[in-house]
């Protein structure tokens, strides 16, 4: 964002990093969504539970979809800690910041010091990444692990040194055990179009490369045994409604393969454009910013191709098409190369000069502050949420506050201003979003209100049965075992008398069949993860509610 800085300018970029990363925080003890981020819970927690860290269970079915790595990292947190949200949510967030340090080193070799610092605020302020560190998944693994590969294999090119070529293959390996075989596509793209761009052949065929893949191979040994453990030692069970599937070779394939060419057995339906869109908010409020970095990258670096780098563009967009290409896509697979993203965009900001651009990047970033505070405006107006305490709303004020006025009294340039303005404003955005919107929206995750006011209230210690939810949110906050009954009345029936968790319908359905049951609770449930209009307006919210009961049968 310029070509000198100062004691003063520096020291507030890291005052905002560390803003940033609390804002990262913030979202620590807001309930787990679910259903993907409960169900790897429940499995984290059954690891522990069973003492078994080889088998993946959920809802005491073997499970085959993400190899083990982070469940391994999440079940050693509850280890330490115990079965809470912050301890599940911790290992992800810190994978997320090591993400950043690494994105931090990784700039600041390939440009400078400034480039790099923010490139750390752009990436800790990019909507998903906090979205991400909310509702953990693999992803935050994922990108702590990537860039931290490509940073020592860049490495490891650069010195020729055979420790970061270790560290490489081991934060490679550790990947894979993530995510699947397609972890190697940022990383190898980065790294092998570096070298194809510019022509270094023999660097190309560098017999480290294949050191690197048969270390990698060492690494992820693993969980090859764990998955022919559970899996290809047993032909017997059935797996996605099949017997006889090897788990090694869903690994290797149709995990990831298997989804991209729409052939293994979770399919999809793919948009070729559905990244474009993704970015777009999932990117923001840098996201137009982004795209005007890559298109000016390109233009400018295909005249001088030995003078530019080439690592972040290659990782990020050779992902970004081949994902785009793919029959399975899902908003935030693209987060793992967001570390890229915010390289290109920093180094763009930086070395802009013309008064032209940064008043067209001033325009842009108004234009986009000011259409998330009317996206924010809108929420309030709609959704109401009942988080919104004086504490919350104290602290909105006063980054408010600091908004209009913070800016102007670090700096008088422009760019630096502007620059600074769309931190404020992402980190107001996003307070709202982690302490006002997402706890009032969990309300109506029917299934953890349910376990938690069980564990409460449940004095008796009754066994607990669920019916017509899915399991996996209740499984991981309540305290005892949770057993599933058909909507026949059949299934795992607990002795009477228990307690019941189901909707209305089904209750009338078993008291028709002559079950006694006497009412406890009723919660509202709405699949949170599937937000429409109607239920985002509070006038015509209640018909989209489905009334679960809490009774208990006698």
């Amino acid at each position: 964002m310029g070509q000198s800085t100062t004691a003063t300018y520096t020291k507030w970029l890291y005052i905002f990093i560390a803003m940033a990363v609390l804002v990262n925080f913030s979202g620590l003890f807001i309930t787990i969504i679910g259903t993907d981020g409960t169900l790897y819970a429940g499995i984290a927690k059954t690891m522990v539970l069973h003492h078994d860290y080889v088998n993946l269970y959920a809802a005491g079915s073997d499970w085959l979809d993400k190899p083990h790595f982070p469940f391994w990292v999440t079940a050693l947190s509850f280890n330490l800690f115990g079965f809470t949200t912050w301890a599940y949510k911790l290992p992800g967030i810190l994978f997320m910041m090591m993400g950043a340090w690494y994105t931090y080193l990784f700039a600041r070799s390939l440009y400078n010091k400034e480039v790099a610092l923010w490139a750390v605020l752009i990436l800790l302020t990019a909507e998903h990444i906090i979205i991400s560190n909310n509702d953990v998944r693999a992803e935050p693994f994922l990108t702590g692990l990537v860039i931290a590969s490509v940073y020592h294999f860049y490495k490891a090119y650069l010195q020729n040194n055979y420790w970061q070529l270790l560290a490489a293959c081991l934060f490679t390996a550790c990947a894979i055990m993530t995510k699947g075989m397609f972890a190697l596509i940022p990383i190898g793209g980065a790294i092998a179009g570096q070298l194809i761009i510019t022509k270094q052949w023999k660097q190309l065929f560098n017999l480290r490369w294949l050191v690197a893949a048969i270390l990698i191979l060492i690494f992820i040994l693993p969980e090859i045994y764990c998955l022919y453990e559970q899996f290809d030692l047993h032909p017997e069970k059935v797996v996605f409604g099949q017997k006889m599937v090897s788990g090694i070779r869903f690994f290797f394939w149709d995990s990831q393969f298997g989804r991209f060419f729409n052939t293994g057995p979770i399919k999809g339906h793919g948009d070729p454009f559905f990244f474009v869109h993704t970015t777009l908010w999932a990117f923001l409020p840098w996201s137009l910013l982004l795209f005007t970095a890559i298109f000016q990258f390109i233009r400018k670096g295909r005249k001088s191709v030995q003078s530019f780098e080439w690592y972040c563009l290659c990782g990020s967009l050779l992902t970004f098409l081949i994902f785009s290409t793919s029959q399975f896509q899902l908003p935030y697979y693209l987060n793992i190369v967001f570390p890229f993203f915010a390289i290109l965009t920093a180094q763009y900001l930086y070395h802009l000069s013309s008064e032209k651009s940064i008043r067209a990047v001033r325009i842009t970033q108004i234009s986009v502050i000011s259409i998330l505070f009317v996206v924010v405006g809108l929420i309030q107006y709609f959704f109401r949420p009942d988080a919104l305490n004086w504490g919350t709303v104290t602290v909105l004020i006063a980054l408010f506050i600091l908004l209009l006025f913070l800016p102007r009294a670090i700096t008088a340039k422009p760019l630096y201003r502007i620059g600074f303005s769309t931190l404020l404003v992402s980190f107001i955005i996003n307070l709202y979003l982690n302490l006002a919107f997402y706890p009032s929206l969990l309300k109506y995750q029917a299934g953890s209100e349910a376990a938690i006011w069980i564990n409460k209230n449940n004095t008796a210690k009754l066994p607990v049965a669920q019916n017509g939810d899915i399991p996996y949110t209740m499984e991981f906050y309540l305290d005892q075992p949770l057993a599933t009954i058909n909507g026949d009345g059949t299934g795992v029936i607990p002795p009477k008398p228990f307690m019941l968790y189901a909707p209305t319908e089904a209750i009338n359905r078993f008291s028709a069949i002559g079950w006694h049951m006497q009412p406890v609770k009723t919660f509202q449930r709405y699949f949170i993860a599937r937000l429409k209009p109607a239920f985002l307006n509070a006038a015509t919210r209640e018909k989209e509610l489905t009334p679960m009961q809490l009774v208990i049968v006698r």
